[in-house]
């Protein structure tokens, strides 16, 4: 695939990033401002009440630390998601959410599960894998590069620490591959395939591909020979009956200035 000419960039795709980063930070300073507590809105696996959490739960965060390691990958991975896929994006963002929450509150422990490292998870595996089976190597890029910066992301797939969600970890990344397949049929919008990418593209019919043979050698097709003779008998017929052809001699003749 290619990129096309001539894209704008947009600055709309910002908009949704930014106003969800923003609404974590308000939620945490509406918790610290006036004394609340929003844990109990959080994902409690096997509890009726914990299902709120599948909703309100990647607001609400335990401390600083945890909000703000949340932020930058959001914010850059929302900004990729609505950059390159933007007519699935509002669709994947609401169905990974959903997807996220209801499988951690299906296999997670009997705790409160909260913060948006889950949806993190599950932008990254839908960015990385929609990457590779498109071939678009810049979004592979990016997720690679959210690996790189949120420091030993795969690893929090797996119960190596007590205090961290490895459940919402592990279900954000099944509900991004699960939506990477779902949707392996949409095409980034910044892209578009070449000729022979395409569904009705027919080999046999291709002027280029006709001038190799069965064994893949190159073979350059000759001129067709009723080519030839309709070029020849044009030719004829401009001339007149009886009429020959005959070169043309053209002679330049000097003549000296005479002195005055």
């Amino acid at each position: 695939m290619r990129i096309k000419q001539n894209v704008p960039f947009n600055w709309s795709v910002l908009m949704v990033p930014i106003v969800f980063v923003l609404s974590m930070w308000v939620v945490f300073w509406l918790e610290i401002r006036f004394g609340f507590r929003f844990k109990e809105f959080g994902i409690f696996p096997g509890k009726i009440k914990g299902l709120w959490g599948v909703i309100a739960g990647p607001w609400i965060h335990s401390g600083l630390d945890h909000l703000s390691n949340n932020s930058l990958p959001m914010l850059f991975l929302l900004a990729a998601l609505f950059y390159f896929y933007k007519p699935i994006a509002p669709r994947v963002l609401v169905f990974g959410l959903v997807l996220t929450g209801v499988t951690t509150w299906l296999i997670g422990r009997p705790s409160w599960h909260i913060g948006a490292s889950g949806l993190i998870y599950m932008l990254v595996a839908f960015i990385f894998f929609k990457g590779v089976q498109s071939r678009i190597y810049p979004l592979i890029a990016v997720a690679m590069t959210v690996i790189f910066l949120y420091g030993g992301l795969f690893w929090y797939l797996f119960p190596l620490d007590p205090k961290i969600s490895w459940e919402g970890h592990s279900a954000g990344f099944i509900a991004g591959l699960i939506l990477a397949l779902y949707y392996r049929k949409q095409k980034s919008h910044l892209y578009e395939s070449y000729l022979w990418q395409r569904d009705d593209f027919d080999p046999e019919q291709d002027a280029f591909i006709k001038q190799f043979d069965e064994n893949g050698q190159f073979r350059p097709l000759e001129p067709e020979i009723d080519e030839l003779a309709q070029t020849s008998d044009t030719l004829d017929s401009a001339q007149g009956p009886g009429e020959t052809t005959s070169e043309v001699e053209v002679q330049y003749n000097y003549k000296p200035k005479d002195p005055a």
